[in-house]
């Protein structure tokens, strides 16, 4: 910048500096200004605010009085309407219960509604009378309420008819009209197998509509405080329904001295009748009963489960009662079987059964089924170790004259190929006692101990003949019926290969014996040896002679042969060809041979036909006649 330019600007800014100052002066006028006047405005203010305050307070005296009506007002509103609540619920409790049993359980919430509501506002005048009045209208109410329970329990509990109760069965399982006639629809036959896939429909104990009536109800009863009227009126209704039930189908109770009275065809059928009553009673109306009382007493107070294990206490213990009686009757080979199929029975319901009796007041009776099955175990195991030594000691005095199977070896048989119909439950039944071992390898050792038995005992039997022959005989025959049985059975798998070896065998040296004891002394008749002193017999009267005695001799011998053993029995087609070869292989050729080389010397007597009496084409035809069981005098006609 120019030096001679300064000056300028110095004076430009002074001017400007004053003008400032100047400015500022006015600015500070009018503020002061400004504040003497808002002052002014703040006495007028506060003069005003005081000449109103009387004012304002009277408006709020007004407002809260109007607030205070309004609260009265619908305070009165509602007191009134709770008058009008209570006028008409009334009314339908005065009605009662039967006509609309929904309308008059309103009726009672409404009354209970009252009830809280002036609880909560205890400062109304008159309050405790009103509350008294529903109290007696509530407590009229209960009463009624419990008698309408009652009269719906005694209308809906009564006793299932046994056709209604057939129709929930598998088809499978349902009884002809025959059967139910005979012996009021049980069943007797072994039928457990396949029963695991069937369907048994639950049946209807209480129709579903009235089921939530009762819930109500119950919720009720238990929230007046009258549960214990509930308890028992539900556990007597439905207790005397199912034992009716029950009575009906056929169920009974009895003793152990009422079994043991019973003939054996008898008790057959009734143990029959139980194992199918014991289903009908467990999967239908056990069932059933569980089903509604948890329906009827679900969301409700109370101790359910003691009031149905009280309820089926009865009928339980008269069912479970005939089974224990059973299981502690004298035990018998027969009982084996119908014990086998109360044994499959319970343990086939076992876990129903705990379903069914869940939780702890429950817990007698599921001990009570699990100990019946337990003790059902026991009786049969005893019963198996009680036929073993029974067949080993059988001491009857049968003697089958033919030597054909005896009767005890058919018997004993036939229950070994009935008792593999259950080798399931016999597996089960062992593991019951003993899991450490293999149940098929205790099967095998019982069945082997039981057919061991039975031979040790025949062995005995076999000694009652007087002809050796029809020992052996006898013995070929049963132990042949025992291998053909076992090969024929489910018994070869467990018995094995070993086993029908080795008794073929025997029955081959049984066979052998009797071919040697009962033909050695006619085949002796025949043999060259000790005919004659020399070979040339031709040449020896004396030798002729003995040639006629062994020709008379023989023929006495096959006569009284067949007049025996054409009554006796070979009862195997197969086995009694097979001895019939057995023997003519020995005799017809030895026969041939002699008459072949003796024949002439009687052939030019007066009376040949009195040594050669028979032909070996005759020997051969009557040989089939042997082991047929027919009298001689029939084979001579």
């Amino acid at each position: 910048m120019a030096v001679g330019a300064l000056p300028r600007t110095m004076d430009a800014l002074s001017r400007r500096a004053a003008m400032l100052r100047d400015s500022l002066r006015r600015s500070q006028g009018n503020t002061d200004g400004m504040v003497a006047i808002l002052g002014s405005f703040d006495h007028r203010l506060s003069a005003l605010e005081a000449a109103m305050r009387p004012t304002q307070v009277r408006t709020h005296a007004i407002r809260t009085a109007h607030e205070n009506i309004d609260r009265t007002i619908k305070a009165a509103d509602s007191i009134l309407s709770q008058f009008d609540l209570a006028r008409r619920a009334e009314a339908a409790i005065l009605r009662g219960p039967h006509e609309d049993l929904e309308s008059y359980l309103e009726a009672v919430e409404v009354l209970k509604g009252i009830v809280r509501f002036f609880n909560s506002n205890k400062n109304f005048k008159s309050s405790d009378s009103v509350l008294n009045h529903v109290n007696n209208l509530l407590a009229k109410s209960t009463m009624k309420i419990e008698e309408e329970f009652k009269q719906l329990m005694s209308t809906y509990s009564k006793p299932i008819e046994p056709d209604r109760l057939f129709d929930c069965l598998p088809k499978s399982m349902r009884p002809t009209k025959a059967e139910q006639e005979a012996d009021g629809g049980g069943h007797s036959d072994h039928q457990s197998k396949g029963l695991e896939t069937a369907i048994y429909r639950t049946p209807t104990l209480i129709p579903p509509r009235i089921l939530p009536l009762m819930n109500d109800i119950a919720q009720q009863l238990v929230q007046a405080g009258n549960q214990q009227s509930c308890y028992k009126i539900y556990r007597d209704s439905r207790a005397s329904a199912l034992e009716m039930s029950l009575r009906k189908l056929g169920v009974e109770k009895l003793s152990k001295d009422d079994v043991q009275k019973m003939q054996w065809e008898a008790l057959e059928a009734k143990i029959g009748n139980w194992i199918h009553f014991m289903r009908i009673a467990v999967k239908l109306l056990l069932a059933g009963e569980r089903k509604i009382c948890d329906q009827i007493f679900d969301g409700v107070n109370f101790n359910k489960g003691h009031c149905f294990a009280e309820l089926t206490a009865n009928s339980v213990l008269t069912l479970f009662s005939f089974g224990d009686a059973v299981a502690k009757s004298k035990r018998s080979p027969e009982k084996l079987f119908v014990l086998l199929d109360m044994y499959e029975v319970m343990r086939e319901l076992q876990p129903e059964i705990d379903e069914i009796f869940e939780g702890k007041p429950c817990i007698e009776m599921r001990e009570a089924a699990s100990s019946l099955t337990k003790r059902l175990a026991q009786t049969a195991q005893e019963t198996f170790a009680d036929f073993e030594e029974a067949v080993e000691k059988d001491a009857s005095k049968t003697i089958v004259q033919d030597g054909t199977v005896h009767p005890l070896t058919s018997y004993v048989i036939n229950y070994v190929k009935f008792l593999f119909d259950y080798q399931s439950t016999l597996k089960l039944l062992f593991l019951e006692f003993d899991s450490g071992t293999e149940a098929e390898s205790q099967l095998a050792a019982v069945t082997t101990r039981i057919m061991q038995a039975l031979q040790n005992n025949l062995d005995g039997k076999s000694k009652q003949y007087k002809d050796p022959a029809l020992t052996y005989l006898f013995l070929m025959n049963n132990v042949h019926y025992m291998v053909r049985s076992v090969r024929r059975s489910e018994a070869k798998d467990i018995l094995g290969d070993d086993w029908i070896q080795r008794h073929r065998r025997i029955v081959q040296q049984n066979a052998n014996q009797y071919k040697r004891v009962a033909w050695a002394k006619i085949l002796q008749t025949l043999s060259v040896q000790g005919a004659g002193s020399s070979g040339d017999l031709s040449s020896s009267g004396v030798s002729r002679a003995m040639i006629k005695e062994r020709f008379k001799s023989f023929n006495m011998q096959f006569e009284e042969l067949h007049a025996k053993q054409s009554q006796w029995i070979v009862p195997d087609q197969e086995l009694r060809e097979s001895l019939r070869l057995a023997v003519a292989e020995v005799l017809l050729p030895a026969y041939r041979s002699f008459i072949k080389r003796f024949g002439n010397l009687v052939e030019n007597n007066k009376n040949p036909q009195k040594y050669v009496r028979y032909s070996p084409e005759a020997v051969d035809q009557l040989l089939g006649q042997f082991f047929e069981g027919q009298q001689w005098a029939e084979q001579k006609r």
